[in-house]
């Protein structure tokens, strides 16, 4: 049996400044930049899950809802939402904030997944993920068909293997 963990205690909050090098010629943050942070803090809340080295697997859709401007201060929150054999889910929410005016947005939100390895690079078994919270059981319930999905997009799988995704799609 797997030994257990609370996605809580994986949880991450990061905060950055939107300087002028981090952003593009109309003065908003790079996407490019974005998704090198939400990779930080999502390896971050990885590593707390495993106690491993982790390497990023895959980046589910990242939309980008709302700019950041420059100026605005980010707030990235990561946290591991299950995890299988050796790979881990962890979604992460975004959000900018002016502080002069006092306005916070929802600026993204992804799923990133990770994969934890040995000192060789091999794939290593991680704790299975509790979730505890209401939120926290919806994004583990969740988890599988998104994992499924994204390892027939990935031709790892294939779909009528997929089982978590077979109602959705009517598959037979």
């Amino acid at each position: 049996m797997r030994k257990q963990k609370p996605v809580q205690e994986s949880f991450v909050r990061m905060t950055e400044l939107v300087l002028p090098n981090d952003t593009n010629t109309l003065n908003n943050l790079m996407g490019g930049r974005m998704m090198h942070l939400m990779d930080i803090a999502a390896a971050i809340a990885a590593q707390r899950h495993s106690n491993r080295i982790v390497v990023t697997a895959s980046v589910d859709n990242v939309s980008f809802r709302e700019g950041i401007r420059l100026g605005n201060v980010v707030t990235l929150e990561a946290k591991v939402t299950r995890s299988f054999s050796s790979s881990m889910e962890v979604h992460i929410d975004v959000w900018a904030e002016d502080i002069p005016s006092g306005t916070k947005v929802k600026s993204n939100e992804a799923y990133f997944t990770f994969v934890a390895v040995d000192q060789s690079g091999r794939p290593i078994d991680v704790p299975e993920a509790v979730a505890e919270t209401e939120e926290e059981i919806k994004h583990y319930d969740g988890a599988l068909r998104r994992r499924q999905l994204r390892l027939v997009l990935a031709g790892r799988m294939k779909p009528n293997e997929a089982s978590e995704l077979k109602a959705l799609f009517d598959i037979a």
